[in-house]
């Protein structure tokens, strides 16, 4: 018996990353899920080594409320209804508050925010008719607190701590509960872009960011995507059925103050 027997769960950003491995853990704890992104053979890849009584592949840009609906469509049509959703898809950009560019701004906002709202939007009603069920928003530690050159990506994931607060009192009589993961630094593509081209990546620029870590994560090290979907598997499951309307922040010990060692 797996954590997941019977659930249906759209994920977005699940080309790679955090979203893949929710994708890939959530199938295997007996979930069927319909993995949306902009990366399509990436995408496609990952739901064709899942399986295709598992999952499906949409491309979905979650800015557009047009793909939002054609996912909804995806996922009825292969699963037959749906009862959860993680909101994982989001964009980083590194640059000084006062020189970021307005159209950059709204970029990020548009993936981030937008995105989060337009999941809640048009997946709720879904997961009502199915019953209840659960929607994870992914926030970030930034957005309980502040990092520098990360102002753009901060304003949005703290934007979307309020809309999870909001969202958890409107639809817990409709039996969804709705929480919001915070990740720290994660060992990703977004987060780490050397990760595109590994070749690429000297041995120094390997040191340098473990240094790092080791210096400001109390637990000396960057977290794995893999422990980020184990958050979000104990929010969509039902080990987590009292829990709504919060925040968990998954980062090492980054965020419990500030070390002296």
């Amino acid at each position: 018996m797996g954590k997941l027997d019977g659930r249906v769960v759209i994920i977005t950003g699940a080309a790679r990353g955090q979203g893949e491995q929710e994708a890939r853990l959530f199938a295997a704890e007996g979930a069927k899920v319909l993995l949306g992104d902009v990366l399509d053979e990436q995408g496609a890849a990952v739901a064709k080594e899942i399986g295709e009584d598992r999952a499906r592949y949409v491309r979905m840009d979650v800015s557009r409320e047009e793909d939002w609906a054609a996912a909804v469509t995806a996922a009825k049509e292969s699963f037959g209804r749906i009862d959860g959703l993680v909101n994982n898809a989001g964009i980083l950009r590194f640059n000084e508050l006062t020189a970021t560019p307005l159209e950059e701004f709204q970029q990020v906002v548009q993936v981030n925010q937008v995105g989060a709202f337009l999941g809640i939007k048009s997946v709720a009603p879904e997961i009502e008719a199915a019953g209840g069920g659960t929607i994870v928003n992914t926030s970030s530690y930034t957005g309980l607190t502040g990092m520098a050159y990360v102002g753009t990506y901060a304003a949005t994931k703290a934007a979307i701590l309020g809309l999870t607060r909001v969202a958890a009192l409107e639809l817990a009589a409709r039996g969804i509960r709705v929480n919001a993961m915070c990740p720290g630094a994660v060992d990703t593509p977004m987060a780490n872009p050397g990760l595109l081209d590994p070749g690429n990546m000297t041995a120094e620029a390997r040191e340098a960011m473990a240094d790092l870590y080791r210096r400001v994560v109390p637990m000396g090290r960057v977290g794995r995507p893999e422990e980020i979907a184990r958050l979000a598997l104990f929010l969509t499951g039902e080990d987590s059925s009292y829990i709504t309307g919060q925040p968990f922040v998954i980062d090492g010990g980054w965020m419990a103050g500030v070390s002296v060692l």
